[in-house]
């Protein structure tokens, strides 16, 4: 694997460790979640991802009681097929729920069936068949940047060669249906793995992979697929905004890694910037991160698992774990979600929310009253335009940008993202829109709803998010003047709206929150594995993954296991 960097050696800072993590950063090991670098990321967190031998210092060996891999399930099983007699890979002491092996199990039958049509169409074209390969190609190369010794490139997913070697597949899962694009520098950089990679020992914690067999001729040809398990639908992966498909000859795959690849090895890996996020929870330098804010206590509950895996949550997720534990696992943990259309009010919701973002990130700061309304808004047809216009309409009247100077800020879609100590936990809010105003910072959620409420206890209950927010503002974390400072609820309705505000200095008001927030967090926070019984009262029919859980079912159809 021949990596290069974009300068010189010499004028290379060498990457230093920061405080508390401990061991070898010598080693970096890359795969396509270290090279992706999504615009939230946390550099810093995937520079050390990226160095399997630097740990953290203060946090001691972490584990879950159920495993939290989406594909965990659906690889076990197709090993079983493709490779009989393989140890099963346990994932420390994790259980895979009934419910996820119901969902590995279809995904499986599905992935089969995708591989038979494939390879029937290439044995009609008169190709070579390709046969499962068990040995992970790693690609290698010795440092060139200063602290760094060796370069490891791997890419996870099934791989397939023919039994001449001649040929090189990487068959990628998705989950859902297909998503046939992704960015060439990453089409590149799997290439680059199949390309230059040899078969390597691949055990989960060997520190650093050793080649099982000596280099020998690359492959004349390699080829990357994706493949959704939600529908079994397949394709040879294109590069984004282009009709470059990824079957390249072997040249040509390392071609396209020297030129949209390696240049970005050393920048993702050598990253210093702490971006608080979700990243956060399984950061290594947590304990000694300055980035990210601390509010202890702030869910009210102790930690009593110390041994459990960090986690982040959001109100969002807390709700789902309310309404059933057993819909949150698989539904936020795992993003197992079977494929149907979403309703009206989902999308419209969407639509709404998606155009007051986009006015609001203007920085010209017009106000919505002198935008023009659209004559159409992504994913909504013509007949239900209306509703969403109307909604649109009731907005202009309670724009902040009809308040605001030109020095104030205003973030929509803001996240905001609290550690809280005491419970091990990372908290994420996306709020719809933080700004600020004469001094004062407000948090403003917009609903489109068609009911109004005007109690504050029963704002918080039934929007807990608010509640949070109070918290955020009553400890401090957003600075701001606590006598302009306030937490804004907006209710559109095609028929009317509705502006409620809450003092987030208001004694009551802050014991409300905490209440709210602790009642909403005890249960997840303390449970200790994942039920399968919905909650009662909770609507199975409305479930996502309801095809996956055999109680919800029997619930649904009024009979009982």
């Amino acid at each position: 694997m021949a990596v290069r960097t974009e300068c010189e050696e010499s004028a290379v800072p060498m990457w230093q460790k920061p405080p508390g993590v401990t061991g070898d950063g010598a080693l970096v090991r890359v795969g396509l979640p270290v090279l992706r670098q999504e615009e939230e990321a946390c550099p810093l967190k995937w520079a050390l991802k990226a160095r399997p031998r630097v740990r953290s210092a203060v946090d001691g060996w972490r584990t879950s009681p159920v495993v939290e891999f989406s594909f965990a399930a659906w690889e076990t099983l197709v090993d079983a097929v493709e490779f009989p007699g393989k140890p099963e890979s346990r994932r420390g002491e994790a259980i895979v729920t009934p419910a996820h092996l119901a969902w590995g199990r279809e995904a499986t039958a599905s992935y089969l069936a995708a591989r038979k049509r494939f390879l029937r169409e290439q044995e009609a074209e008169g190709l070579l068949r390709t046969v499962p390969v068990q040995e992970r190609w790693v690609a290698a190369k010795a440092g060139d940047v200063p602290g760094v010794r060796k370069y490891e490139l791997e890419v996870w997913g099934r791989q397939y060669a023919t039994p001449d070697g001649s040929v090189r597949e990487l068959w990628l899962p998705q989950l859902g249906s297909l998503r046939p694009t992704r960015p060439l520098a990453e089409l590149a950089a799997a290439a680059g793995a199949l390309a230059y990679g040899v078969p390597s020992d691949t055990g989960r914690y060997t520190a650093e992979r050793s080649a099982l067999h000596p280099q020998g001729p690359g492959p004349d040809r390699v080829r990357i697929i994706g493949v959704g398990l939600g529908d079994g639908s397949i394709s040879v992966l294109r590069a984004e905004g282009s009709a470059i498909a990824a079957d390249w000859t072997g040249d040509e795959a390392r071609e396209l890694f020297e030129r949209h690849t390696a240049h970005r090895v050393t920048p993702a890996t050598s990253g210093t910037e702490r971006r608080p996020g979700q990243d956060c929870s399984d950061c290594k330098a947590l304990s000694s991160c300055t980035a990210v804010k601390r509010i202890p206590g702030l869910l009210g509950v102790p930690n009593r698992s110390p041994g459990r895996k960090r986690r982040t949550v959001s109100v969002s997720d807390l709700r789902a774990y309310r309404d059933c534990p057993s819909r949150y696992h698989l539904t936020r943990v795992l993003s197992l979600r079977a494929l149907r259309t979403e309703n009206e009010a989902i999308r419209r919701g969407r639509a709404v929310d998606a155009w007051l973002n986009a006015r609001h990130a203007d920085p010209r700061r017009v106000p919505c009253r002198h935008i023009p309304l659209p004559d159409a808004l992504p994913g909504l047809g013509p007949d239900e335009l209306a509703p969403a216009l109307a909604m649109l309409e009731r907005h202009r009247a309670r724009c902040p940008f009809d308040r605001i100077s030109e020095e104030d800020t205003c973030l929509p879609q803001h996240r905001i993202t609290v550690y809280d100590p005491e419970a091990d936990v990372v908290v994420l809010a996306d709020c719809d829109l933080v700004y600020t105003e004469r001094g004062g910072v407000v948090i403003r959620e917009t609903k489109t709803s068609a009911y109004r409420y005007s109690a504050n206890g029963e704002l918080m209950d039934l929007h807990p998010q608010l509640a949070l927010a109070v918290l955020f503002v009553a400890s401090g974390t957003l600075a701001g003047d606590p006598r302009r400072s306030r937490i804004e609820l907006e209710t559109l309705r095609p028929d009317g709206s509705a502006e409620e505000e809450l003092d987030p200095f208001d004694p009551a008001t802050v014991e409300q929150a905490r209440s709210v927030v602790r009642d909403l967090a005890a249960p997840w926070a303390t449970a200790a594995e994942y039920p399968e019984a919905p909650r009662s009262g909770y609507d199975c029919g409305q479930c996502e993954a309801r095809r996956w859980c055999a109680t919800g079912r029997a619930h649904r159809s009024g009979g009982s296991l």
